[in-house]
């Protein structure tokens, strides 16, 4: 890996609080997304009632469905906001 030594490509302090804030917000947010879909799915596939200590095939079928769809609607929302944005 190569490295720059020329001073004036290196991002200013702004442009590096500015990167590390946006690094924040992704993590934030993929810290959201995992906590929503836990309890969605978690809600949607597991009783209230522990009968035993480990999942069961239709638990385990169950979430596997849920995850999956999960994914696929939250990256279908994305491509079509990414469509609608305008370009910068």
């Amino acid at each position: 890996m190569a490295t720059n030594n020329n001073p004036s490509n290196a991002p200013s302090a702004f442009e590096r609080e500015q990167i590390i804030g946006m690094m924040e917000k992704e993590m934030e947010y993929r810290v959201d997304m995992f906590n929503k879909l836990t309890h969605t799915c978690f809600s949607k596939c597991i009783e209230h009632k522990y009968k035993e200590s480990e999942l069961n095939m239709g638990e385990n079928s169950c979430i596997d469905r849920c995850v999956s769809k999960y994914w696929q609607v939250t990256n279908l929302v994305g491509q079509l906001l990414g469509n609608s944005r305008p370009p910068m």
